[in-house]
């Protein structure tokens, strides 16, 4: 296998780089990679640059507004806007319904969603875990009863990531007690602003408001607004998993949080001796490097044979899904090791935009002052999109046979 990049694709990453450099605004790179709090603006905006250059959608087919970039081209994409600084492309829209939509959705969904979730006009957000029902998903008992030509609504969806900001939710229902849990589970799509919804923020160790509960009273949904058939959401839900748990994967991220780790590392502390000088220290920044170059390969692989098979990802996103979300939290594991005393404060103040920085915390200001909030965040990577405990399980059956 050939792991060099092409003359082709490395003039690609060039296009790519000339872009961001013209395209990116510097007020939002620099909340990027100083660990700033982004505003909802900050997200629009930068779909909405990138759906006037036409690259919106990088994953999709052209046929529904997308690149029809290949495996590479993507991965390149990816790998620049994240050193760049870009914001992360909220995944909701892109990555997680449109698929579904695309495969399952009947052309009238097709032609209203895909073009205003490319463009930025809707913001989406995920109904999926209740209180009980996480890891046992098809446990879940939010109900919808057909009456005409809606189906009414009752029940609670909790950890909703950016609910607050979001126009539309898709949610799996029960919409049948009879046979197996999984049997019972429809997909539908429901407009934020219908009455009846209540969304209730959930604060976080670090202040910030990330997360909600979202609760049904009585919401009166369209049938329109079924994704394919009643009863047959468990099949949608598995295959917009597989889709999430590749972008968990997350290398450009990953990617550029090492080199700031490795910035750390070089400086010197207190005693005048960069810490990348520790043998102990310097072989832990040596396996994670390590780690991130296989998973950075095994990403490749299974993108390709998407592309390839035009098909959702299988039990393989699994094993990117929990090396991706691993190697997420030992970066911000070795980061707060590699700061010492200076991690531990927690200033909520240094994650506003014009923050200028605390004296007594000098040359470590910017990496130290998001750094608890962060990590603490990411204990929640091994858990979301189906935890690492129940993706071994999918490993162990589906791919090893036991």
């Amino acid at each position: 296998m050939d792991l060099n990049f092409t003359a082709e694709e490395q003039s690609f990453r060039d296009e790519v780089r000339g872009f961001l450099r013209a395209k990116l605004p510097g007020e939002i790179s620099r909340k990027v990679l100083g660990g700033k709090r982004l505003e909802k603006n900050d997200f629009v905006r930068w779909q909405r640059i990138l759906h006037a250059q036409g690259w919106g959608a990088a994953a999709w087919p052209q046929a529904f507004g997308g690149t029809g970039w290949n495996a590479v081209q993507q991965h390149i994409f990816d790998e620049e806007c994240a050193d760049a600084g870009a914001p992360l492309q909220l995944p909701f829209g892109l990555k997680m319904v449109a698929p579904v939509i695309m495969a399952f959705g009947n052309p009238a969904q097709q032609q209203y969603f895909l073009p205003r979730i490319v463009d930025g006009t809707d913001w989406w957000c995920q109904g999926y875990s209740e209180p009980g029902s996480g890891s046992d998903l098809a446990s879940l008992k939010t109900r919808a009863v057909r009456e005409g030509d809606h189906y009414v609504v009752n029940g609670q969806k909790t950890w909703n990531t950016l609910g607050q900001y979001a126009d539309w939710i898709f949610c799996l229902v029960r919409t049948s007690t009879e046979g197996r849990q999984q049997e019972g589970i429809s997909f539908l799509l429901i407009d934020m602003k219908t009455p009846g919804i209540e969304v209730r923020p959930i604060i976080m160790l670090d202040g910030e408001h990330e997360i909600n509960e979202v609760w049904f009273e009585d919401v009166k949904v369209p049938v329109q607004n079924l994704i394919g058939e009643e009863n047959k959401g468990w099949t949608y839900a598995k295959f917009l998993l597989g889709h999430e748990r590749t972008g968990i994967a997350g290398v450009g991220r990953s990617k550029r949080e090492l080199k700031k780790l490795k910035d750390i590392a070089a400086k010197e502390t207190a005693h005048g001796r960069p810490l990348i000088e520790d043998q102990r220290f310097r072989d832990r920044i040596a396996q994670v490097e390590l780690e991130l170059m296989a998973l950075e390969i095994t990403n490749l692989r299974v993108i390709s044979a998407e592309g390839e098979k035009k098909r959702a990802p299988g039990p393989e996103a699994s094993i990117l899904k929990i090396k991706g979300s691993e190697i997420q939290q030992m970066l911000t594991e070795l980061k707060m090791q590699a700061l010492g005393h200076y991690a531990l404060p927690y200033i909520e103040d240094a994650l506003d935009a014009d923050w200028t920085g605390d004296p007594l915390m000098e040359a470590y200001a910017d990496h130290a002052a998001p750094l608890a909030g962060q990590y603490f965040n990411f204990r929640k990577t091994t858990i979301y999109g189906g935890s690492n405990e129940i993706q071994k399980n999918i490993i162990s059956q589906m791919i090893l046979g036991l």
